[in-house]
Formats: structure tokens, C-alpha cells, sequence
């Protein structure tokens, strides 16, 4: 499905960087999924995006600005994407034995 599909089908003005009032919250568009809205809430971090059904306690607003992840939330982002079954840390490649030695070291002064 696509914002044409959303906009023909329930008569709203959704589009990416759209602001909205989501059952009283404020946010802007982020994207689409299905027949839902994406929308990340202004009290959330920039990653944090939750589907809105179009019409469900929604009001739409002028444009505004999608804030843009950090390169530590777009790192974890595809993290997410990747559905690998690994720990963070295990996806990142983090040797935690390695992580634990010089947290050692550094406690007694190294």
C-alpha cells in the first residue's frame, strides 16, 4: 500500500514530514506501513516510531522536519532489520570478554 492509498481510501493528507496529533501527542509522518501511518511522537527519540491508523483520534497539521537518527540509532535500526537472532552486541561484532578485561583494568587503575 502507499500515502495514495491511505489518502484516496480514507481522506486525509498524509505524507512523510506531515505533523500530526495522535490521540492528543504530537508527531510528524515518518512513513507508511500497510494501511497505517508511521509516526514518530515529539516525546519519543527519533527511532522511536509507532503505526497510527489514519483516522483514529489523528489531526492533521502543516509540514514540519523528520528528525534524523544518530549513526548509533540507524546502526541499531538495521540491527532490527536484519532479524539475524544475534544479541546486539553479538551483531556488532563485540568480544565480551574482551569488553569485560579492560573494564577490569580500568576498575583497578590500568
Amino acid at each position: 500500500m502507499s500515502f495514495e492509498y491511505i489518502n484516496k481510501n480514507y481522506g486525509v493528507n498524509a505524507e512523510v514530514g506531515r505533523c500530526v496529533i495522535a490521540d492528543g501527542e504530537a508527531g510528524v509522518i515518518v512513513g507508511y506501513s500497510g494501511a497505517h501511518i508511521v509516526v514518530n511522537l515529539d516525546k519519543d527519540k527519533p527511532n522511536v516510531r509507532s503505526n497510527w491508523h489514519p483516522t483514529w483520534h489523528m489531526v492533521y497539521g502543516e509540514m514540519g522536519k523528520v528528525r534524523p537518527l544518530t549513526a548509533g540509532q540507524k546502526r541499531y535500526q538495521e540491527f532490527l532489520n536484519a532479524d539475524s537472532g544475534l544479541s546486539f552486541a553479538e551483531w556488532l561484532g563485540v568480544d565480551k570478554a574482551s569488553k569485560a578485561h579492560r573494564e577490569y583494568m580500568k576498575s583497578v587503575g590500568y
